[in-house]
């Protein structure tokens, strides 16, 4: 489609909803005219128009905190975008990770999970020990102890799969991925470390495919 095909408000303005690449958490909204639309998609970083200050802004120009985009998308009207990213440092200016974080309000019989928010508590165990967590006593023991439980967690998941009980393979899964987190923050590998090594794989994928096409 093209950028004329847009609906922008009487403004000239449409909101966009940016979004990490990789976790899909929204990272901030704002909003785009036509120029700052056409330079997001010519230089390949976002850049927005400022209500307040009514001119355009390029997210990271001042504080580096860049945006490069990967994918931007019109909803079925047509008057909204969203904006896929990989993010470069903090996306709100209060150096949050997301513009995001005041909670307004929680359904009690569900809870809030991410594997980043895993991933962040995990690694506040290594750096400030909690008396008698497990995570804790892990990463006391270094990383021969965290590779022999992924050693024997791997084995738990083939027992359990072979076994051909589902809840029982969830279980034994989840107890896997959580060691295998354990070691990421051990070596200092963030949970984007690994999603933009499987977006590479599925590149590659795509474009063995298309060739076999041809």
């Amino acid at each position: 489609m093209n950028i004329d095909d847009l609906k922008f408000d009487m403004n000239g303005l449409i909101p966009a909803v940016v979004q990490d690449y990789f976790s899909k958490q929204v990272l901030t909204v704002a909003y785009m005219n036509k120029e700052s639309l056409e330079i997001s998609m010519k230089e390949g970083r976002t850049c927005f128009f400022s209500r307040s200050r009514q001119q355009l802004w390029r997210k990271g120009e001042t504080s580096g905190n860049t945006q490069e985009i990967v994918t931007i998308k019109a909803d079925c009207d047509l008057d909204a975008l969203v904006v896929e990213v990989i993010k470069k440092g903090p996306a709100c200016h209060t150096g949050s990770e997301s513009c995001f974080f005041n909670p307004v309000y929680q359904n009690e019989n569900q809870q809030d999970f991410s594997i980043e928010a895993l991933y962040q508590l995990l690694a506040g165990r290594k750096t400030e020990p909690k008396e008698g967590s497990y995570t804790t006593y892990l990463f006391q023991k270094g990383i021969d102890k965290i590779l022999k439980k992924v050693g024997e967690e791997c084995t738990e998941v083939i027992v359990a799969g072979k076994g051909g009980d589902r809840e029982e393979t969830i279980f034994e899964i989840s107890d896997l991925m959580y060691h295998v987190m354990v070691l990421m923050v051990e070596m200092g590998i963030e949970p984007k470390d690994v999603f933009a090594q499987l977006a590479s794989r599925h590149v590659v994928d795509h474009k063995v495919k298309q060739e076999r096409m041809q």
